[in-house]
């Protein structure tokens, strides 16, 4: 760039203007830097300064700063800064400026007033920046016009920047903003006349056939067809790599700031595969032709507000099967149902579904059944034709590819007989994934807790009773309890035990919610030996999660028989008495496996194991016996929780006197008084038991303490 006269007179000034309001506003430590300050200070000072006369080399500074930029960003008013430094004149050499362009990485949103700077320098003048600049500025705006704080700053711009594609040097670019900020309304004929005409004269620039392209899909009846027949620019992103840098950045920035999370995501746009530098997709993307003037297609839509604001006035596009894959158009028919676009979309689908797997074709099969789970979860249903074309997949699938997407597909499944479904859908799916290991048992696991989890939504939701709905439940149970009772032998683990309760989670909702028990009569209990096994599992946690479950049943039940009115075949309730007394004769009664209380089933472990283990308790001569060797304080997995407990009340007590003596363990009814009479802690034995259940439900095992007030009449009352 040329030198001017008086360089240190009014940007000088200027710039300590700026400086001094920097200074003035003394932004905190988590915004400010210092270092990256002093490096701009110093780029400024030279920029006025020709370079015989700055005594030092400008070069490792610039360097120096864009580094910091790459590792931390650019604050508004460092890149404020910056941005006047690349688009005035000054005395920095080209390779300076344009590795300052390079490293303009904005670390929270850009202003519109900077945008409306950059494109203010751009074109032909003395005092304007190079064209190389000017390119790198281009693209620069290319690469950060998904973090503009405001995309109408873009929008009014639109007649400068469409005046730049005469100049060669700045038209790749320019046609590239172009067509990412294009809507309807800037497509004009005088507009259309002149592409038509620039991309005669230029050979058929890639970059304006891409641009024509834009504007065709907009009013495909005004441009000839052999205009666009040309190689056209993809427009794929300059510099992902750039992006996400910048992505990164402002996340960490976020983050520093404790923002609960950044600029919205922009899902109110309808999806353009093309300019993201895809393919020509099978299916076809939102186009909207025949618009009036006045009306409001859904390629006009910029934001939620818009959206709204429009909702009852926004025309259908003319393919509605775009709805496979377009997420707006999806909202709006999520929001003003048309049972005749999803009926066209699934017939459109299965059609080309079923073409795909009967012949060759270059389409893969993990790309159908991921356009199938878009649709799906879009519209929360998986309609019948669907459904069939899944059952007849089930046929020629290997059960690997794209299982995850299948399974996530099939928790769609709509609520229908059990036995149809497992004939027709569920068997099939278990031949293919059920390959003897436990990892696949896992897989179908998860997928049932997702498929009941999914019916019990429906089921609250729905108003009217569902007369299927207790039959299917019942079954479903009853088909996944073998599926738990297997993998407690092929995966005994604490992971696979969450996840068996995760299922029996849902179950017991079925039996403790008062409306579901008007669709579902609560379904069959989990099996005794699956409810023993976990109980007695070395994780206090997974036996807080039994206990809790226990106890969501009992609560059902009670629901049902008082308010329902539903009644219980039999084997419901002996067995699951037989739970209850069991888990409270471990815990809190201290009879543990017995069998002599009505009800009580003695953990269905034989007598003669138990008569064998309490004549070796009884050999030990530790002062116990069997029967008190679950409870809180000799139980292996909660001991040391009581033990804690009983800590923490000492220290309490020991602020305000002195003991003579602790309590060295473990806790008794006995020990407890003696301690009181030798200058212990007074705490009587029902205190002491009530206090570990609080200290459990303190540390996230409230479930024993649910299932104990649930059960236990004196506790209950407590």
């Amino acid at each position: 760039m040329s030198a001017f006269s008086n360089p240190n007179n009014g940007r000088s000034r200027e710039a300590q203007g700026r400086a001094l309001d920097r200074n003035q506003a003394a932004p905190s430590s988590l915004d400010a830097s210092p270092e990256m300050w002093d490096l701009i200070s110093d780029v400024l000072r030279a920029s006025k300064l020709p370079a015989k006369q700055r005594g030092t080399n400008i070069k490792p500074t610039v360097d120096e700063l864009g580094s910091l930029a790459y590792d931390q960003g650019l604050l508004p008013a460092d890149l404020s800064e910056l941005i006047d430094l690349v688009t005035a004149p000054s005395f920095l050499d080209q390779a300076s400026l344009a590795a300052i362009v390079r490293n303009l990485y904005p670390a929270t949103s850009v202003s519109g007033d900077l945008i409306i700077k950059v494109i203010g320098c751009l074109g032909h003048g003395k005092l304007k920046p190079s064209l190389t600049i000017q390119a790198a500025l281009l693209k620069w705006l290319i690469m950060v016009q998904h973090v503009v704080e405001n995309q109408n700053h873009l929008f009014q711009t639109y007649p400068v920047l469409f005046n730049l594609l005469d100049t060669a040097a700045l038209r790749t670019y320019a046609c590239h903003l172009l067509a990412v900020i294009t809507r309807r309304r800037h497509v004009r004929p005088h507009r259309i006349q002149a592409l038509l005409l620039l991309s005669r004269q230029t050979g058929n620039d890639p970059a304006l056939i891409g641009l024509l392209r834009v504007y065709k899909d907009y009013y495909p009846e005004i441009i000839v067809g052999d205009a666009t027949r040309g190689k056209a620019s993809a427009f794929n992103h300059p510099d992902s790599q750039w992006r996400e840098r910048v992505d990164e950045i402002q996340r960490a920035h976020a983050q520093r700031r404790a923002l609960h999370s950044e600029t919205p995501l922009d899902a109110f746009r309808v999806a353009r595969y093309r300019l993201k530098g895809m393919k020509d997709p099978t299916i076809p993307e939102v186009h909207t032709s025949h618009a009036k003037e006045n009306s409001i297609t859904l390629e006009e839509i910029e934001s939620v507000d818009s959206f709204v604001k429009n909702l009852e006035k926004i025309e259908l596009p003319n393919q509605l099967v775009a709805i496979l894959r377009d997420p707006l158009l999806q909202k709006l028919l999520f929001l003003r149902p048309q049972a005749q676009a999803h009926l066209r979309a699934c017939h459109w689908l299965s059609s080309y579904a079923q073409d795909m797997v009967a012949v060759d074709s270059e389409v893969h099969l993990i790309d159908i059944i991921n356009t199938l789970r878009s649709y799906v979860t879009a519209t929360k249903a998986l309609p019948p034709i669907l459904l069939a074309f899944l059952r007849e997949l089930m046929n020629t699938w290997d059960g690997v590819e794209g299982r995850e997407v299948i399974l996530e597909i099939l928790t769609y499944t709509p609520l229908a007989d059990f036995g149809e479904l497992y004939t027709n859908i569920l068997q099939l799916l278990e031949r293919r994934i059920l390959n003897g290991t436990s990892h696949s048992q896992l897989q179908v696991l998860e997928f049932y807790t997702s498929l009941l989890r999914r019916w019990i939504v429906h089921w609250v939701s729905s108003d009217k009773k569902l007369t299927e709905a207790s039959e299917t439940a019942a079954r479903l149970v009853a088909h996944v309890n073998s599926l738990c009772l297997t993998l407690m032998q092929t995966s005994p683990s604490m992971s696979t035990y969450g996840k068996i309760l995760d299922f029996y989670y849902q179950t017991s909702s079925l039996a403790s919610d008062a409306h579901l028990l008007t669709h579902a009569q609560a379904a069959a209990v989990p099996p005794a030996a699956l409810i023993y096994n976990l109980f007695f599992t070395p994780s206090p946690l997974t036996a807080s999660r039994v206990c809790s479950v226990v106890a969501k049943y009992k609560e059902g039940f009670q629901i049902a028989m008082a308010v329902a009115n539903i009644d219980y075949t039999p084997r419901h309730i002996p067995e699951f008495n037989g739970f209850l007394m069991d888990i409270c004769n471990c815990l809190w009664r201290q009879r543990a496996l017995s069998d002599e209380d009505t009800n009580a089933k003695g953990c269905i472990i034989p007598r003669s194991v138990v008569e064998d283990l309490s004549s070796y308790i009884a050999s030990l001569s530790m002062g116990g016996s069997l029967a008190g060797l679950f409870s809180f304080s000799y139980s292996p997995i909660f001991s040391l929780f009581a033990i804690s407990f009983l800590r923490q009340v000492e220290d309490e007590v020991e602020e305000n006197e002195v003991l003579v003596i602790n309590h060295a363990g473990p806790v008794t009814k006995a020990t407890l008084k003696t301690l009181a009479d030798r200058g212990g802690v007074n705490l009587s034995w029902d205190d002491y038991r009530r206090g570990v259940l609080d200290y459990l439900e303190n540390r996230g095992m409230g479930g024993v303490e649910h299932l104990l007030s649930s059960t236990i009449a004196t506790l209950r009352r407590k």
